[in-house]
């Protein structure tokens, strides 16, 4: 073929992609929004026994729920059991209806034994929720949750922070501090939130040197906390969250870390209800915990997958481990070139040095996903940076890793490929937040800047370490 053949055929290819660009967009738009609830079932109630039944709620920052498609967290005594997405007839009481589709959603289980067999809590089958050995499954430990600091990052958004702090200071853990670490700030906002309206109540520590992982460093230096938590400014936790995402250290002396639960907050816009379609950050509804010195069968990428233990959103260390391993790679995380894999990073460390990491779905925040068909480009891509970023990472900073990752390296491929297909709709109609029950195609495009961005990840990071080398990380971001 001739130069001019070659150049009409890479211009009709391109045409091709945006033609199919501009449909994937329209689908896009056309996507409705969800509203957001949960609904406490009662332990030997139905839906006409009143408040012995069912008590439902809007999603956080959610209006009353009305008839139409809602996105429902399912909770039995207070504990998140499951999700669904169902839909409230009009004209009819939207308790009763959701109370219902609840039940259907998991039937013939009742009392404690629904909440034992729908998380295998192992502990609350035997009715006593307590005292549950490591690694069992069971998740209330007898002992006293450990003195814990909360670390949140924030840049400029002031708006949000005071939301996610507001359900910080509402936690019903006995002994936690709060810590607001003001990232690369442009503006006097955040310090005059901090000091103004929560006083004593939290502290602020300003971190000039942009990134995520800077951040958490900093937070964790000042830390006073046996254990560390980590959340993001665009959360509402649980008020149950701390404790159940730090009782596990009390109860396993070689945990190093703990994840949880990551619900959407509201489903108003397409991208919201896109991304949650496709699993969101849930990991789902069963406690596990994963060690090192016994690596689950199913996962023959164990520890490099990190991606499946959780989320920075949602996660907790033991001071002392994180600190063992020299905290967060300041190369990684949002606001470097790396653009994400902070998290991933301190998961696969902390695993390396032969602790355990628990995940529990009894530990939940509300998070405010991205709103637009941009933001999903700009996440997109920084997932695939972020997930080889945090690989590169991890071989810099620990190169006798190197021979366990290359023998796992063509899965690894696989993998890859796997997580950046294209992923249709499974025609199953089931609930956003469940990995297999999809309700909206992923767009091309999207798998192609996820894609883009693990070729570039490595350098990505390389370069985040140039710049903080030569100190130049303040113009990072």
């Amino acid at each position: 073929m001739s130069g001019r053949g070659r150049a009409g055929a890479r211009a009709r290819a391109r045409a091709r992609v945006r033609v199919r660009t501009r449909e994937e967009i329209r689908r896009f738009l056309a996507i409705g929004p969800v509203q957001v609830a949960e609904l406490d079932l009662k332990p030997g109630g139905d839906e006409g026994e009143g408040r012995h039944g069912a008590d439902l709620r809007p999603g956080p920052g959610s209006p009353p729920v009305t008839h139409g498609e809602v996105f429902l967290l399912v909770r039995q005594a207070g504990r998140p059991v499951g999700t669904l997405l169902t839909r409230v007839p009009e004209g009819t009481d939207p308790r009763t209806a959701l109370a219902e589709a609840a039940r259907s959603g998991f039937p013939g289980i009742t009392g404690a034994a629904r909440a034992a067999r729908v998380t295998g809590d192992t502990e609350a089958a035997r009715g006593a929720g307590v005292g549950c050995a490591p690694g069992s499954g069971g998740e209330r430990a007898s002992a006293v949750p450990p003195f814990a600091s909360v670390v949140v990052a924030t840049r400029e958004r002031a708006g949000r922070l005071a939301r996610a702090l507001d359900s910080l200071l509402a936690q019903e853990h006995p002994r936690f501090e709060v810590v607001v670490v003001d990232n690369a700030p442009v503006t006097g906002e955040t310090r005059e939130l901090v000091e103004g309206e929560y006083g004593e109540r939290v502290r602020y520590v300003c971190e000039p040197v942009p990134g995520l992982a800077v951040a958490h460093n900093r937070g964790l230096a000042t830390a006073r906390g046996e254990v560390v938590a980590f959340t993001d400014d665009d959360v509402v936790a649980d008020r149950r969250w701390l404790t159940e995402l730090t009782a596990p250290f009390a109860a396993d002396p070689r945990l190093g870390c703990a994840t949880g639960l990551i619900l959407p907050a509201r489903l108003r816009t397409p991208a919201q209800v896109l991304l949650e379609s496709h699993g969101g950050f849930a990991k789902g509804f069963t406690p596990t915990t994963y060690d090192p010195h016994d690596p689950p069968r199913d996962e023959p990428l164990f520890p490099f997958t990190a991606g499946r233990f959780g989320s920075g959103a949602n996660m907790a260390f033991r001071a002392e481990a994180l600190r063992g391993v020299g905290g967060f790679d300041p190369a990684t995380g949002a606001g470097t070139s790396a653009r994400g894999g902070d998290d991933l990073y301190g998961f696969v460390r902390v695993l390396a040095q032969g602790h355990r990491l628990h995940y529990t779905p009894y530990a939940l925040v509300w998070h405010h996903h991205r709103e637009t068909w941009a933001d999903l480009e700009t996440q997109a891509y920084g997932y695939g940076a972020g997930l080889t970023a945090c690989l590169t990472a991890v071989l810099v900073n620990r190169p006798a890793l190197l021979p366990a990752f290359l023998a796992r390296l063509p899965r690894g491929l696989a993998h890859a490929r796997t997580l950046t297909a294209v992923r249709d709709t499974d025609g199953g109609g089931g609930a956003p937040g469940a990995h297999d029950s999809r309700t909206h195609p992923w767009p091309r495009r999207l798998s192609r800047l996820q894609r883009r961005g693990m070729v570039q990840g490595p350098l990505g990071y390389l370069r985040a370490r140039r710049a903080l080398s030569s100190g130049a990380g303040k113009d990072a971001r």
